[in-house]
This record gives C-alpha cells, sequence and structure tokens, in this order.
C-alpha cells in the first residue's frame, strides 16, 4: 500500500463528496424517536436515511448489496454488503438519528446549521456520528483505489442508538445470515481524548434512564397559604435523590451500583491521564472558578469510565423563573440519567433504583420511577497481539504518535449485544469526538482533520484484518 495516495485519496474524497453530504445531513433534524414520538409522520428519518443511502450508491462498488431493510413499526436499518477480496469478515457500525436541540449554541451556530469553521463542522449530528456510513465506505474505496486485498464487510447503520438501539435486536436476527461471524467489529460512535492519535475504547458505561414524579397536590395553591402545611415535592425529590447519591462528593451510596475496576482498566486510566495531563477536565467550559470534582487525574478517568454517576437532565412541573408565580407547585418531575460501570448490570441496577426511590414515601405522597431506557454497558475483550500491533502501527503512520487506550463514560448498547452475539471477535471501538467537540450539547462540531486521518486508519486496519 501506497501510504502517502492513501493519503490523498482520503482527503481527496472527504473535501469533495463527503463533507458536502455531511452538511446536508446536519440540516436535517432527524432526532431520536425517544425525542421525537412523531418521526414516522415527520419524515426526517426517510430524508437522512435516502441521503447516506444515495451517496453509497453513488460510489458504484461493483458486486455490493445495498438496501434500506425496514421493520414494521420500526426505524429503518441501512444495510451495505461489499464482497471482499481476501478472506475474513469485517462488520462496520455507525448510527444516523441524533440527539435533540440544547439550548445554548453560541451565535451563528444552531443544531440544524452546518458551520464550517476552519478545521471544525458544526452542527448536530455530524461527529455523532453522521460521518460514520461516509467513512466506512471510504476507507474501502482507498483500499480498492489501490487494488489492496480487504475482507468481505457489512456497513450496518441504524437510526436508534440516542434511544438505545431498542428496534436493533430485530434486525439482527433478521440479517445474521448476510453478517456472518465477524472476525473484526469496528464502531466509529465513541470518543477520543485528544486529536494527536487513534484512540480505542475499551470500556463503555451502563445507562438508566427515567422520570422521578412527586405528586403533592391535585393542582397548584397560594404558596403562603399552604406552604408550612402541605409539603413541597420539590424538597421531597431532594430527599430521594439523597437515598441514591451523596449530594456532597456525587458517590452513590448504595454499592449495588459499583464493580471492581480491573487492574489493566485502572492502568489504563493512569497512562491517558498522564499523556492528557489538564486536558482531563480542561476540555469541558467550566464556568470561571468552577473547578472538577478531584485534582487527581487518573481518578477522574475513572469516575467517568468505571463509576457510576446521576445527573438531573431535565425536569417537568417547573416553570420558567419570569413565569413562576408565588404558588406551592403540585408536582415535581426530574428526568435522571444514572450512568452504570460497564460490567453492571443495567435491569437489575433499575429494579434497585425504583426501590430505592419508590419505597416508603415520604408524608405519604405519590411517588413513581417511570423508566425510559435501560441498557448494560460493555467491557471490551482482549485485543489480540496481532491487532494491538496493528492498531499502534495505523496510528502512528497517519497520526505520528502511537495508540491509546481509555474507556468511555458514555453508552452505545450496540456494542453489548455484539460482545454477546459474537464473542469470538475482536473490537475496535473509536470516534472523532475530542475535546470540546460537545456531543449532545450545544456547539458540537467535528474534527475534520482527526475525521480524515481516522479514515486512513480504517483503512489500514481493515486490510490488515
Amino acid at each position: 500500500m501506497e501510504h502517502n495516495k492513501l493519503c490523498q485519496f482520503v482527503d481527496s474524497i472527504w473535501n469533495d463528496s463527503i463533507l458536502p453530504k455531511l452538511v446536508d445531513y446536519i440540516r436535517i433534524p432527524n432526532k431520536s424517536p425517544l425525542f421525537d414520538p412523531n418521526w414516522q409522520e415527520q419524515g426526517y428519518m426517510d430524508e437522512a436515511v435516502a441521503l447516506a443511502e444515495q451517496w453509497c450508491r453513488d460510489q458504484r462498488i461493483p458486486a455490493s448489496q445495498l438496501e434500506v431493510v425496514r421493520l414494521p413499526g420500526r426505524t429503518p436499518v441501512l444495510f451495505l454488503e461489499i464482497p471482499g477480496t481476501a478472506p475474513g469478515n469485517v462488520l462496520l457500525y455507525g448510527h444516523l438519528d441524533k440527539q435533540p436541540e440544547m439550548s445554548g449554541w453560541r451565535d451563528g451556530l444552531g443544531p440544524w446549521q452546518p458551520v464550517i469553521e476552519g478545521d471544525r463542522l458544526y452542527g448536530r449530528g455530524g461527529a455523532d456520528d453522521g460521518y460514520a456510513v461516509f467513512a466506512s465506505v471510504a476507507a474501502i474505496l482507498a483500499l480498492r483505489d489501490q487494488g489492496v486485498p480487504y475482507p468481505h464487510s457489512v456497513v450496518l447503520i441504524e437510526c436508534c442508538e440516542e434511544s438505545g438501539s431498542f428496534d436493533l435486536p430485530d434486525y439482527m436476527d433478521l440479517l445474521s445470515d448476510r453478517i456472518g461471524q465477524p472476525d473484526l467489529v469496528v464502531c466509529l460512535d465513541s470518543g477520543c481524548g485528544n486529536y494527536d492519535q487513534l484512540w480505542c475504547t475499551t470500556s463503555l458505561r451502563g445507562l438508566i434512564s427515567g422520570n422521578l414524579t412527586v405528586e403533592v397536590l391535585t393542582e397548584g395553591v397560594h404558596s403562603g397559604d399552604a406552604s408550612g402545611i402541605v409539603p413541597s415535592s420539590f424538597r421531597i425529590a431532594r430527599q430521594l435523590l439523597s437515598r441514591l447519591e451523596n449530594e456532597l462528593t456525587g458517590e452513590l451510596i448504595s454499592p449495588d451500583f459499583h464493580v471492581e475496576i480491573p487492574a489493566e482498566r485502572i492502568e489504563q486510566a493512569r497512562r491517558a491521564a498522564e499523556i492528557l495531563q489538564e486536558g482531563v477536565y480542561t476540555k469541558f467550559p467550566f464556568a470561571p472558578g468552577a473547578h472538577p470534582v478531584s485534582d487527581d487525574r487518573t481518578q477522574l478517568v475513572l469516575n467517568r469510565t468505571w463509576r457510576p454517576a446521576l445527573e438531573v437532565t431535565g425536569a417537568s412541573g417547573i416553570p420558567p423563573s419570569e413565569n413562576a408565580g408565588n404558588v406551592l407547585r403540585p408536582f415535581t418531575t426530574l428526568k435522571l440519567s444514572l450512568r452504570l460501570p460497564p460490567t453492571a448490570n443495567a435491569q437489575a441496577g433499575l429494579e434497585r433504583l425504583k426501590s430505592l426511590l419508590e419505597a416508603d414515601p415520604p408524608y405519604g405522597v405519590c411517588v413513581r420511577l417511570e423508566a425510559e431506557q435501560s441498557a448494560s454497558g460493555w467491557n471490551a475483550p482482549p485485543l489480540s497481539q496481532r491487532l494491538r500491533d496493528s492498531i499502534d502501527a495505523a496510528s502512528t503512520l497517519y497520526f505520528g504518535e502511537p495508540a491509546m487506550y481509555m474507556g468511555e463514560g458514555g453508552s452505545i448498547p450496540f456494542m453489548g449485544m455484539l460482545g454477546q452475539q459474537f464473542p469470538d471477535a475482536q473490537f475496535l471501538i473509536t470516534g472523532v469526538l475530542g475535546p470540546h467537540a460537545n456531543a449532545h450539547g450545544p456547539n458540537e462540531f467535528l474534527h475534520i482533520p482527526t475525521a480524515k486521518r481516522l479514515t486512513c486508519c480504517i483503512a489500514q486496519l481493515i486490510a490488515a484484518a
């Protein structure tokens, strides 16, 4: 393989073909079904899938089979099968559904408003991870350009990942014969600690999300009349959360939500903290005067990858400040997002969480936890020495630095499914969500040079599979 020629091919296809399509893709408000229950009527998902489908068809890969698979009532799947010119079987994965808008985008930017500034493409979903289908196909095209042999390759792109991939198991059953038994699974939906080397994700946390509602009245009443007699729903919600979390440290109290961290993962966290230094936390937009929960960078890495953590991501029953009268509100609903360690069982965690919050409600008020999604995490199987050597070689060749290994704090439910379905497969989980890329939040961006280098690395690794 001529590596300079491969870089030139990848640079060209990104500039001339992929970036214009990603610009069009960002404009489509293709929110995941959890955030848009009317996704079928809206048609945005079909629009996003059609855009990716047409681009893949335009590449005219001989003997390839491309299909949009649709099961009744399910989000669609884009399935591309490319016959190999060498032994082996590779599965490449990504998704096209997006997180909701989120407020706080700076002037000139917006979730559905693609903007290229220097090396960055701003907009929702470009890096998380609409680019995956284009990068996967481009990697194979780069090999074909030089006549480099590559294995049988399947590109599987779903539209339900941001909702927990609840539609995907049915498609995996339906397509299992065509997928076969992968030797290598490549997922491009993860993050990177910096933009200077290839980062391999070694673990992903699980997730429980749901709505905790505390109801004290059937309607709001004058706060001067009721306060001191009627308990505050917000105070009770605070009290219930204290059963779960130490509000002074953020530590989850119950041992049921914790696991023993493997020694190898602790060592990888230490090495990552050593490389990243203050970048472990300076990538976050702290308000003036705010600082992280610890000065120990290794512990910060472990906190976001192997320890449980709670966040309240939304609320209902609380009016905006400008419309808040002197009313004792009838209820408070808090949307909870509980990240679980990679090896924790999400279903058991959900049952424990529900019993912890609903049992013995203060003042006899109505307390209920309505679960939205529950997904266990994933801990990568050991890499073969051959794949580890190939990863380091690819990172050194295209980034100029050896690869790094670190867990991620987010969740990709598909990885847990694949780990169970293909226990003998090797996994490469990586991505372009580096410092300040801010997936799910405002000002999300794709770092274009990293996406190009990563495409080159994927081509190199497919050829070596």
